[in-house]
């Protein structure tokens, strides 16, 4: 099930990306004192007791050339549409503002809860200075210091309140749930029409044409999917298309949602930097993955140009080393049965468990071409591993000193994983832990 999202919103500089880091616990966003200068990412994982959630930083989204306040204002209405929540950021050393007045009327059209932040309210003797934000509307404005991380639990108990049971649709898990993410206009709906043999998706040559998420459940050949298209999904009289970011926020419900993610390039105008942006989230979110390189028809092709195109995909993405290419054309429909087959195949194998006496045979053996490492005269020592979750497959692997385990000796073992058992087409994660 999807987790819910909170947004922070804000005027520049009330400290929205601190309190953004604050919260996911790492230094994510970058934080600087002038307005704006947040560049990085904005969208991040995170938990308060016993809930999990996602995270929006709308200051990092950025809205071209538009003025001053309506950047604020197409930024608040991201949020609105984007959120379960949201947190309304000001500053308490500047009270209220006609900027923040301006948020607040925005936010009075949401049905969305709205938790009222006051941002750098550092030492006790400010909190007087908190009453004037009643005067916004939003009920008792909660202080907090982002610099010191004073106030924060109060107000994400108000946040974790307000959370409501997602409505979301329960598929059996016999039914295979995927993807398509990509940037505008790459043919995801085409893709998805060819898929289903009938219209049921907005197409266009205009990027950001489709209009809403749209699930389709489907069966082939006995096997029950649900496909979940995210292309564009442009509102009538907006202009989120104006950001990446925006696309990236659509795309990551529905990779929550999804077993295997369809990672659609277009032939024509190669691989940009946003689409390793794009396939980072599915890879970080544990979910199989397959790249499908549409427009292929468009291409003019030798014999060689193919394995010249997989090359340079396997170049970009080198995180992606486990995922199958799919080259196809959904206008013409030109391999397009090639595609299902392969996502049954990263679906069972994201699926998959391996018995514990074979996967000790397999590492032992690992360990006997490669002997483990030191450091400062310390030798890692592997003692057992077991497989502990599917879904992407989880290894535990119980060792002396966890820190000796350096990155380049997991790998190794990763890979001769992968060699004995597959794994194709999904990422597999190994956890080295001390072993009691």
């Amino acid at each position: 099930m999807a987790k819910p999202v909170v947004a922070i919103v804000g005027r520049p500089n009330v400290g929205k990306s601190t309190i953004f880091n604050r919260i996911v616990g790492e230094r994510i966003s970058i934080v600087e004192d002038i307005p704006g200068i947040t560049r990085d990412r904005i969208y991040s994982s995170a938990e308060w007791l016993t809930h999990d959630f996602n995270i929006i930083d709308t200051g990092g989204i950025e809205i071209g050339d538009e003025p001053f306040l309506e950047q604020i204002r197409q930024q608040a209405e991201i949020a609105i549409d984007e959120a379960d929540v949201i947190i309304f950021m000001t500053n308490g050393r500047e009270g209220v503002t006609s900027a923040d007045e301006q948020v607040a009327k925005i936010l009075y059209r949401s049905s969305k809860p709205i938790v009222l932040a006051v941002n750098k309210v550092d030492n006790p003797d400010m909190k007087d200075q908190i009453y004037d934000f009643y005067s916004l509307g939003f009920g008792e404005p909660y202080p907090i210091s982002g610099s010191h991380g004073l106030g924060l639990g109060d107000m994400l108990d108000a946040v974790a309140q307000s959370f409501r049971p997602q409505d979301e649709a329960v598929y059996g898990d016999e039914v295979i749930k995927f993807s398509l993410i990509g940037r505008p206009n790459v043919g995801k709906s085409s893709l998805v029409n060819s898929l289903l043999g009938e219209e049921r998706v907005i197409v266009s040559d205009v990027a950001g044409t489709t209009r809403d998420a749209i699930d389709s459940p489907y069966k082939y050949d006995g096997q029950e999917y649900v496909i979940i298209d995210t292309a564009g999904m442009r509102k009538k009289g907006k202009v989120y298309e104006t950001t990446e970011k925006y696309s990236v926020l659509r795309a990551l419900r529905a990779i929550e949602r999804s077993d295997v993610v369809l990672v659609v390039l277009d032939a024509e105008e190669g691989i940009i930097e946003q689409d390793k942006k794009i396939a980072g989230y599915a890879h970080e979110a544990g979910r199989a993955v397959v790249i499908v390189v549409n427009k292929w028809d468009a291409v003019v092709k030798d014999d060689k140009t193919m394995d010249r195109f997989e090359k340079k995909i396997r170049d970009h993405f080198q995180f992606l080393d486990y995922a199958p290419v799919v080259f196809l054309s959904a206008l013409t429909k030109k391999r397009i049965h090639t595609v299902l087959p392969v996502i049954n195949m990263a679906s069972e194998n994201h699926a998959m468990r391996v018995q514990s006496s074979i996967l000790n045979e397999v590492v032992m053996d690992a360990v006997a071409m490669n002997p483990t490492p030191t450091d400062n005269g310390k030798r890692l020592k592997i003692f057992y591993a077991t497989q502990v979750a599917v879904k992407p497959p989880t290894f535990v692997i119980f060792v002396n000193e966890p820190e000796l385990m350096h990155f380049s000796y997991e790998r190794f073992l990763e890979n001769r994983i992968r060699e004995a058992f597959g794994f194709e087409g999904t990422p597999i994660r190994l956890i080295s832990r001390a072993r009691n």
